[in-house]
């Protein structure tokens, strides 16, 4: 299987980083072809809102990395979104490579709202990787309303999951041991006894992506 990862955290040993590297590890132990991008290192430009790409089936824009990136997009079984819950969104490199899956649809405006004509028929698992630092899961939620969106207009043979990791406020937190979360939460307003349900659940959610990566079945790309 070909997995295709963005990683948008800023920091190379948050929990995001964390969380995606226990998932890679699981599938490449599979023996899936695994590739990590990070976001704010890819030469990406803005979409413009042109709407050439209804015309041309493809970005308008040249001069980016866009191009490749497109292709390794369409070839991939399984594309994963890793990133921090910045107030509940995306990290705003990953939305600007969101932002420029526009061109793999035609939008069509009608009286009763658009029409969206995926130019390929796509059958790909989506998976999101969410660490936030809120203690409720609902802060992740529009990232989530908007995966579903997007996953499926671009195809009913598209599937979306998702892992979130609570109340992970600091970086490298999820891999932190019972007695420095206890050290950790007094400065973050919170009780030192959430540390030791805290410390398993966080040992759990490694241990999740790492099955999640592992588990993964073959299915088929674009056509």
């Amino acid at each position: 299987m070909n997995i295709l990862t963005f990683n948008g955290s800023p920091r190379r040993r948050g929990n995001t980083s964390l969380l995606l590297n226990e998932f890679l590890r699981g599938a490449r132990q599979a023996d899936h072809h695994c590739e990590e991008i990070i976001a704010e290192e890819i030469n990406l430009k803005y979409c413009k809102g042109c709407l050439r790409c209804n015309v041309l089936k493809r970005c308008s824009i040249s001069g980016d990395d866009w191009g490749e990136l497109s292709r390794k997009i369409l070839a991939a079984d399984s594309i994963v979104f890793a990133s921090p819950v910045y107030f509940h969104h995306l990290t705003s490199p990953l939305k600007k490579i969101l932002d420029r899956f526009r061109s793999f649809i035609n939008v069509q405006l009608t009286e009763s709202g658009l029409k969206h004509t995926p130019y390929h028929l796509w059958n790909k698992q989506f998976i999101l990787l969410l660490p936030l630092g809120s203690s409720d899961d609902r802060d992740a939620q529009p990232i989530i309303e908007l995966f579903t969106f997007i996953t499926s207009i671009l195809g009913k043979g598209n599937q979306l999951s998702w892992i979130l990791g609570k109340r992970l406020a600091v970086a490298g937190q999820v891999s932190m041991s019972e007695e420095k979360l206890a050290g950790l939460y007094p400065k973050l307003g919170l009780p030192p006894s959430l540390s030791k349900d805290d410390y398993k659940q966080n040992q759990l959610l490694l241990e999740q992506c790492f099955e999640q990566g592992r588990k993964l079945k073959q299915s088929n790309t674009i056509t």
